[in-house]
């Protein structure tokens, strides 16, 4: 298809970045296992080798497949360039390694995802960067501490799994006035939902584990932004080694082909859950940004496509279970609890099952603690 990037999110979600790479008529992207790269000239592997022209050489650094999935993703974001990793966590730490170095100062939120708050609580300080945790909500303090000097501002919005909502355009602002790199963590929302980069940050990530793939059987994370910040954070990767493999690349292109599909199912059965959850005398809160009551409505209505975009976590099927044991598993009760997680918190992720099914379900799971 010509004109890619007049095309709409759900028809890229189906061909971005793949006409290009099927060969012999094939009809899906092929799947390269191949370790190296050969050429029978040596000129042309040395151009290749030093990035004076497209080619592979050795899989660690990139591979057929691999590109084509960062492709998708990087014209899914409306990026000048995309890198990945094995993992969402890997290209997380590539990322904040990359960009950050002793006697650096990184502002980022409390409640990020876990093993995102470890690196910031147990591994950057380590390695004499400083770290200035804020309120999620609190966008003054945020503004302040990013006013006080830093390299990097890391965001995360919605939250996992309290699914707060930070105004990412103010904090970009914020971000650029103190000449810090803007980072936001897209994955509950995805780019179907949400776009940070046309909202003034600088790079975009997901975890690819989730929405992206969908199906819950391939690892993988995925940074896009501006070809200089990629080009230092795919250098540090390829060094560090956490590589995407080419089947893990694929599985994540085949989910990504009804991302637009899955994405507006889960929407819809998220609201309509959430609604009906909040009505329920069991129900202590629910943490929902496409309700009236959360306190982010308004920021995510004004910042994302849908403003019920993101109380589920990516699989097609649903999933239920408390943080302890899904996004916080890493922090003691303690840490969860100055988090603002509390214990009898459930995240509830929802698939692509039948609504009524799912209501059905949870009203006869709540009648048993009535």
């Amino acid at each position: 298809m010509s004109n890619q990037q007049k095309l709409a999110l759900g028809t890229l979600s189906v061909w971005a970045g793949e006409e290009a790479s099927m060969g012999q008529g094939a009809t899906q992207v092929p799947v390269f296992h191949s370790v190296s790269f050969g050429y029978e000239d040596v000129v042309e592997w040395l151009q290749v080798a030093l990035g004076q022209q497209p080619g592979h050489i050795y899989s660690r650094n990139t591979n057929p497949t691999v590109c084509v999935f960062e492709e998708k993703v990087r014209q899914l974001e409306g990026a000048e360039a995309a890198t990945s990793a094995s993992t969402g966590m890997g290209i997380i730490s590539s990322a904040l390694f990359a960009l950050l170095s002793p006697g650096d100062r990184v502002v980022s939120v409390k409640d990020t995802y876990g093993g995102t708050n470890r690196l910031f609580t147990e591994f950057l300080p380590r390695f004499q960067i400083g770290v200035a945790l804020c309120d999620t909500s609190d966008h003054e303090a945020l503004e302040a501490e990013v006013a006080h000097g830093c390299q990097v501002l890391y965001l995360e919005s919605p939250t996992n799994p309290t699914v707060k909502v930070i105004d990412l355009a103010r904090m970009a602002r914020a971000g650029r006035e103190a000449g810090a790199i803007v980072i936001v963590d897209n994955t509950f929302a995805t780019p179907i939902n949400q776009n940070p980069l046309a909202l003034g940050a600088d790079l975009v990530l997901h975890s690819a584990t989730k929405f992206l793939g969908g199906h819950a059987d391939a690892l993988g994370g995925v940074i896009c932004g501006s070809k200089d910040l990629i080009d230092c954070i795919y250098h540090f990767r390829e060094i560090n080694g956490a590589t995407l493999h080419p089947m893990a690349a694929y599985l994540l292109l085949r989910g990504m082909k009804t991302l637009h599909l899955r994405i507006r199912q889960q929407n819809e059965s998220a609201l309509r859950i959430a609604q009906f959850l909040e009505t329920h005398p069991a129900v202590g809160r629910v943490f929902y940004p496409g309700l009236a009551s959360h306190a982010g409505h308004e920021i995510a209505r004004r910042q994302m496509r849908y403003a019920h975009a993101a109380a589920n976590l990516g699989a097609v099927e649903t999933i239920a279970g408390p943080p302890a044991t899904t996004s916080h598993v890493e922090c003691t009760a303690a840490e969860r609890a100055a988090l603002g997680i509390p214990e009898s918190l459930i995240r509830y992720s929802v698939g692509v099952e039948e609504t009524e099914d799912l209501i059905g379900d949870l009203e006869q799971a709540l009648a048993a603690v009535l």
